[in-house]
């Protein structure tokens, strides 16, 4: 049996297109795989502790610590689905960009720390270091959304994936500052060293999925309807030196 752990930077409503998405893997690779679906940081640190976990759809961040500390094996990544990352108000604010955020605003982030890094990197344009701003823990983008909405904050990070996720209700209360464009950083789907042998027919599973209707449908309600190809140890390299280039 392996575990498949999904991070848990999408919303719940995801989590039905992944068990889908786990079933059509299963049945294509012949492997048994659990599917782990942490709603939050700490749930899947929970999780982590308590299983070995084989398989990591993992955010570029999480993805760079687990092949260049615990050995993790890159596999796949989504094809023109690259990890952007939103700076949002509420709806009636004073600022029109990011630029205007003063000094000492409150902004709403996630442990989804390539977010906060990209978004870090945006705002040096408004001479905002990470020293200036006072940061708010949300367990959530959901959650960031619903504060910053009741105005408990100036600005939030999002993923740009979950803040186009949002329901229209939810989209008119906020107001978009800022988007990145990077274009070369990801989510990213890893292997445990240990279960290296499943690697090959788990990346055939991955990139052949779009190829009749099931996978399609499937794919298409997971936001990553173009499918998945290959990530060898050359490209994940080169992302995780972007990410390291954020840092510096």
């Amino acid at each position: 049996m392996l575990n498949f752990l999904i991070a848990p930077d999408f919303p719940p409503e995801n989590f039905s297109g992944w068990h889908i998405f786990n079933t059509l893997l299963q049945k294509r690779t012949g492997l048994r795989i659990r599917l782990l679906t942490p709603a939050d940081s700490q749930e899947e640190s929970q999780m982590y502790q308590q299983n070995r976990v084989d398989l990591v759809y993992a955010n570029p961040f999480h993805a760079a610590e687990l092949i260049r500390r615990e050995g993790y094996l890159p596999v796949v990544r989504p094809i023109d689905c690259p990890d952007e990352m939103v700076i949002a108000t509420y709806a009636d604010a004073p600022f029109q960009h990011s630029d205007e955020l003063p000094e000492q605003s409150r902004i709403l982030v996630t442990d989804n720390a390539d977010v906060r890094l990209v978004g870090l990197r945006l705002l040096e344009s408004a001479a905002l270091s990470e020293y200036d701003i006072r940061w708010e823990k949300a367990a959530t983008f959901q959650a960031a959304a619903r504060r910053l909405i009741a105005r408990e904050a100036e600005a939030a990070f999002f993923l740009s994936s979950a803040y186009r996720a949002f329901n229209t209700s939810t989209r008119e209360r906020l107001h978009v500052l800022m988007e990145s464009r990077l274009d070369d950083i990801s989510h990213v789907l890893v292997v445990h060293p240990d279960s290296a042998a499943h690697r090959r027919p788990l990346c055939d599973a991955f990139t052949q999925m779009r190829r009749d209707r099931a996978g399609e449908m499937v794919l298409a309600d997971l936001g990553i309807s173009q499918g998945f190809e290959q990530l060898d140890e050359e490209d994940a390299e080169f992302m995780i030196d972007l990410m390291d280039t954020l840092r510096d």
